[in-house]
């Protein structure tokens, strides 16, 4: 993982040089001395941590994995079996789908006596969807490959989720994800860095080709569950959401690769959805979606279920996606969005940096969001609030449901050569208030690039190039302190 972001102004001075190194020499004490203002405006509004230059690096990495007043150490189970013993077999050619709900079945079993792990050893191990369960492990050992069948009826069709009412892409139901659980208690998917890998291509190409007949499945879906850690592991090539925890409290997701090709539809990296109490950090991710995004259900359906997500920490995560962002909130947050942390972000090449998603018909809330430093590279639009999606489940929705979005508070930001300045759009019924900007700086976009604000108010200092009026209220000062 890239560390840079635990030491902002060696990070800042790398990407300094590498862009002067694009620019004509007479330009370089100029252009220094900006970066050197920036830098130490930095240390000064924001506090230092003891010892910020002369701690080891370990020491000054936090965690969020244990928030929640639980460690989160890789628990010891009674009993650790092998898919092999349960007749798996790792050609890369039969199929494990027996195996492994075989296996899980079995284990399931022994939840109320010590609990159990199921080993996956180097080898390709072709399956179906199977289940996950409670009091369990699944640890995909070194050379471990998990391939996802390219049957669909390997993937069966399960209930829509009640906060969105529908699948996300067809009417009825949808296809399960390859790795499911469903009301379950002390789970852990981990391994040596093992790979999961759901051949999403066939899914990809139903997508494009306008045959799909049910709304694809996720990689790994965890439903009405606690006490959940999925890290150290790649996931790659996922037919659609990759990670998904809805209706979950407790999670942890650390130390994870998430790969698909960046034109691959829909595959967002990391959504937590409907979840409390989530700590998504140190992750490397790659998708045709955004790579971290928040949701809460959609439009009538997910303000009838009202089940929030709140209480998330998003930190060190890096990546790319030319489509959309590093990390958004919505646009399904019908149920609300709440106290929301999203911190070292470093991101490149992508149409947003962060975005925050709504419409009319989605109803529900936005608060309380803080974003601290964020390093953007050849994005777009580096921050953005956006409107009008006109993406509703049915004709049901109502058009008087207008979101509530306030308290974003969005600091200590350098994005290098942005196409554009940010675009902040709120909702002419329900204008956003408190957006609350510090520290922040667009390098290298165009001398023409203007930001554009409508329907928001809220504060700003110490902003390059210059906000729009609208975030340059005094009357919004106390909201933002």
């Amino acid at each position: 993982m890239d560390g840079s972001s635990d030491n902002k102004p060696f990070a800042f001075w790398s990407l300094a040089s590498r862009y002067l190194a694009r620019m004509p020499k007479r330009m370089h004490v100029a252009v220094l001395s900006v970066f050197l203002l920036i830098i130490a405006f930095q240390l000064i509004v924001r506090p230092a941590s003891p010892m910020m230059w002369s701690q080891p690096q370990e020491q000054q990495r936090s965690s969020c994995a244990g928030f929640f007043g639980r460690g989160w150490g890789l628990p010891r189970r009674a009993v650790v079996m092998s898919i092999t013993e349960f007749g798996g077999v790792g050609d890369g050619r039969t199929s494990n789908t027996a195996a492994f709900r075989r296996a899980v079945g079995y284990m399931q079993g022994l939840a109320g006596r010590g609990g159990a792990q199921l080993n996956v050893p180097s080898g390709v191990w072709l399956t179906g969807s199977f289940n996950v369960t409670s009091n369990f492990t699944l640890f995909l050992e070194e050379g471990a490959f998990i391939l996802g069948s390219q049957n669909p009826e390997e993937w069966p069709i399960i209930q829509p989720l009640p906060s969105y009412g529908r699948g996300r892409e067809r009417l009825g139901g949808r296809h399960i994800s390859l790795i499911h659980g469903d009301g379950l208690t002390d789970v852990v998917i981990t391994g040596n860095n093992g790979t999961v890998d759901g051949q999403g291509k066939t899914w990809w190409d139903l997508w494009w080709n306008r045959t799909l007949e049910h709304t694809r499945g996720h990689l790994l879906e965890v439903m009405n569950s606690e006490d959940v850690m999925i890290s150290n592991l790649t996931f790659r090539n996922s037919p659609f959401w990759t990670i998904h925890p809805v209706y979950c409290r407790n999670v942890v997701i650390k130390d994870m690769t998430v790969l698909a090709p960046l034109n691959a539809p829909n595959t967002d990296g990391i959504d937590p959805d409907s979840s409390t109490n989530v700590c998504i950090e140190d992750c490397y991710i790659e998708s045709g979606d955004d790579l971290v995004a928040v949701k809460s259900g959609w439009d009538q359906y997910g303000i009838a279920a009202a089940r929030p997500s709140a209480n998330i920490i998003i930190r060190r995560i890096s990546g790319t996606t030319p489509t959309c962002s590093g990390v958004g909130i919505g646009s399904e947050m019908s149920g609300g969005v709440s106290n929301i942390t999203i911190e070292d972000l470093h991101v490149w090449d992508c149409a947003a940096g962060v975005r925050i998603k709504t419409d009319i018909g989605r109803g529900g809330y936005i608060a309380n969001i803080t974003m601290n430093n964020i390093t953007m590279e050849r994005v777009k639009i580096p921050i953005r609030f956006s409107r009008g999606s006109n993406d509703h489940p049915d004709d049901a929705w109502d058009p008087k449901a207008v979101p509530s979005v306030k308290g974003i508070r969005i600091s200590n930001v350098v994005t290098i050569n942005s196409t554009k300045a940010p675009v902040l759009e709120g909702v002419k019924d329900s204008p956003f208030e408190g957006i609350c900007l510090w520290n922040i700086s667009l390098l290298g976009s165009s001398p023409t690039a203007q930001w554009h604000c409508e329907y928001i108010s809220g504060f700003s200092s110490a902003v390059s190039p210059s906000v729009c009026s609208e975030l340059q209220s005094n009357d919004s000062v106390r909201s933002c302190l």
